[in-house]
């Protein structure tokens, strides 16, 4: 997998967020699993719950404000854009976990919850450093130093 994404010009930083996610979500996708979670339209009902709640937007509706087609959404975004997806998955995981979820519909309030976690962070840092965490930028438009440039100016 790393070898993939260097391959395509990611840094190690960039590909060492991108393989955290996906290890965030493969433990979130296996407890919604063993929770009751059934079929896929389920599961991107679920993921749709975190992401609107994390950035106010479905990962269709990301993926038109990015410009995307059938690229992966995860793919495409920044440092910021990880970690808070990151977040809204582990609070899903620690939420279901934590309130036992069983089904379908207590694994959604658990989505909708963990994602409002991601959520609130996410207008605070926003509201702190006044720039956006979701952005248009992408790596199809943008190189990745670029963007690192971008973001240098949310901590410096």
């Amino acid at each position: 997998m790393k070898e993939l994404y260097r391959s395509k010009g990611y840094s190690d930083e960039w590909i060492e967020k991108r393989v955290r996610g996906i290890a965030i979500r493969d433990e979130l996708t296996d407890e919604w699993k063993q929770r009751g979670v059934k079929t896929e339209k389920e599961y991107g009902i679920l993921t749709a719950e975190i992401s609107k709640a994390t950035f106010g937007m479905t990962p269709s509706e990301y993926q038109k404000f990015k410009g995307l087609k059938q690229e992966n959404l995860r793919d495409h975004m920044n440092d910021l854009e990880l970690i808070f997806s990151m977040l809204g998955g582990a609070s899903t995981t620690m939420i279901a976990r934590g309130k036992d979820a069983k089904g379908f519909e207590e694994n959604q309030d658990a989505a909708k919850v963990g994602g409002e976690v991601a959520g609130v962070v996410r207008k605070e840092l926003e509201k702190r450093s006044g720039k956006r965490v979701a952005t248009v930028e992408n790596y199809l438009e943008e190189s990745e130093g670029k963007m690192r440039v971008g973001l240098k100016n949310y901590f410096f």
